[in-house]
């Protein structure tokens, strides 16, 4: 499926409402970091890219609503989602797709309408039920094979951004971006 051609991967982008991602090894790079907090106990924490950051708020701005569904549990993870403005925050499931059910019914939308991003053998589900399906360039090759675009950038390294920037020139809000920060 990762052979689509990009005027196809723009029109798909196009249609996406929602963008729907895995944590680690997407918004990381996947690894995790023990570190002590105040009381001796060990805290799990994990590095984000600020670029893909601004990129999830850029979609809030113009109306395309960004969520994780992640098996881990995460202070870090909750922590970012909130900074990103995103809507849906789910944490702790390895079974995703009743969540993607739950998170369809809530936003009112079909599943052709949105994007997941993924890295490992769990997301393949949920990228067999969505409208465009996207691997991490880190991602597993059987990950990779059910895509329909795969990153150039690897996960916590702009993989996120990258999409981002595919999404708004789908729904051709990509110039506005532009022009709001006077890039030429």
């Amino acid at each position: 499926m990762a052979n689509s051609r990009p005027e196809e991967i723009l029109a798909l982008a196009g249609k996406i409402q929602l963008l729907l991602m895995d944590v680690d090894g997407v918004l990381t790079n996947g690894k995790l970091y023990n570190v002590p907090g105040p009381d001796g106990k060990m805290v799990e924490t994990k590095g984000f890219d600020s670029q893909d950051g601004i990129g999830l708020q850029w979609l809030s701005w113009k109306g395309i609503k960004t969520g994780v569904i992640s098996g881990r549990l995460s202070p870090a993870t909750e922590e970012r989602a909130r900074q990103c403005k995103m809507s849906y925050i789910y944490q702790g499931h390895i079974e995703k797709i009743p969540i993607l059910e739950e998170i369809l019914a809530d936003a009112k939308i079909e599943s052709n309408q949105v994007a997941y991003i993924g890295d490992d053998f769990t997301d393949i589900v949920i990228m067999r039920r969505v409208g465009l399906p996207i691997a991490t360039g880190n991602a597993r090759e059987e990950v990779k094979r059910a895509a329909a675009y795969v990153t150039t950038a690897v996960g916590g390294e702009g993989a996120v951004r990258e999409v981002v920037e595919l999404l708004l020139k789908g729904h051709g809000r990509w110039q506005e971006i532009l022009e709001h920060y006077e890039v030429k």
